[in-house]
């Protein structure tokens, strides 16, 4: 027994931050910006906290199940910076919504969420949870060096969030990592330890840029390749595709590796930015409050990102 989604939810921070606000902090522009990256305005935390940002999105999708809180048995928040170590974020949401479950945090940078969902799937193929609440929720701008404009004008901040309930909505999903850390690093805080002798870093992103577009086009291909073949169905069969918001040039080219026309394809980047583990379930929202999404229809989502790590699930809806 596997799982069905029955509400999505998003919430993204209320300032906007454009590319030409960018071009007044560093030597960037609208054009250079739109053509490398494909973004043309992120949404920036200003007042809102990581869990903030999880707890919104967690009530829009309750309230779209039509299920309460308390009847949720399960919560799993990924995410790369919570605004604490301890309590987990998961924890913190599920205190402010007023559950009673086990909460925990999922850490695997942009791939969180669909790791999430991986996680989520094993409990319910156990019979341990009725229904489960995941949210990728991050605020990445207080992790950017805001002097680089390589990864300053990549990023935004955002949560997403699905109820799931026992189901089988769930065809496939896979997860993959390939440890290291020569093409995306994100030191943590230092400490304070006097007698430490390692060499602390900036706790802000660093990105290898043509490894990662590498890296990100061929999971991406790859993914939805493999979970077609174990589901026994073509590409043709798959209705709608929610990738990480990663870059746009990596959406087109995945959609023409995999010749598959661009209108499967959801994209949000150009308003949302690259939100990490919040990026999957804030496109998946958009798509299911679009009305395009039917019930029946196959949904296919993928994502790839620092570990290196890459993920990729396909649903049946409703």
């Amino acid at each position: 027994m596997s799982f069905r989604i029955i509400g999505t939810g998003s919430a993204v921070p209320s300032k906007i931050i454009t590319n030409d606000d960018l071009s007044e902090m560093m030597d960037t522009n609208d054009e250079w910006i739109r053509t490398r990256v494909g973004v043309a305005e992120r949404r920036i935390a200003v007042t809102e906290s990581t869990a903030d940002l999880a707890l919104e999105a967690a009530e829009k999708a309750l309230e779209m199940s039509g299920v309460s809180a308390d009847s949720i048995d399960l919560i799993l928040v990924a995410t790369i910076t919570p605004d604490r170590i301890c309590p987990t974020t998961a924890g913190t949401v599920q205190a402010r919504l007023g559950a009673s479950c086990p909460a925990f945090d999922i850490s695997s940078a942009c791939s969180g969420f669909l790791f999430a969902l991986e996680t989520a799937a094993g409990f319910f193929a156990r019979g341990t949870v009725k229904r489960a609440l995941v949210i990728g929720a991050e605020r990445i701008s207080r992790i950017i060096d805001w002097n680089d404009r390589s990864t300053a004008v990549i990023f935004g901040d955002g949560a997403g969030a699905a109820v799931l309930e026992t189901g089988d909505g769930c065809l496939c999903s896979e997860i993959c990592t390939i440890g290291g850390d020569e093409v995306i690093r994100i030191p943590a805080f230092g400490g304070t330890s006097p007698f430490t002798e390692i060499e602390k870093e900036d706790p802000v992103i660093f990105m290898e840029g043509q490894e990662t577009f590498k890296f990100a086009v061929g999971a991406f291909v790859n993914h939805i390749h493999s979970m077609a073949e174990k589901a026994g169905i073509s590409l043709d069969d798959i209705d709608h595709i929610v990738p990480h918001q990663a870059n746009e040039r990596i959406i087109r080219m995945a959609a023409r590796r995999l010749r598959m026309p661009d209108e499967k394809f959801v994209m949000n980047i150009d308003r949302c930015g690259n939100t990490a583990a919040a990026s999957v379930p804030i496109a998946l929202d958009e798509l299911n409050r679009s009305g395009k999404i039917k019930p029946g229809d196959l949904v296919a989502m993928t994502a790839f990102g620092g570990g290196l790590s890459s993920a990729g699930c396909l649903i049946r809806w409703g």
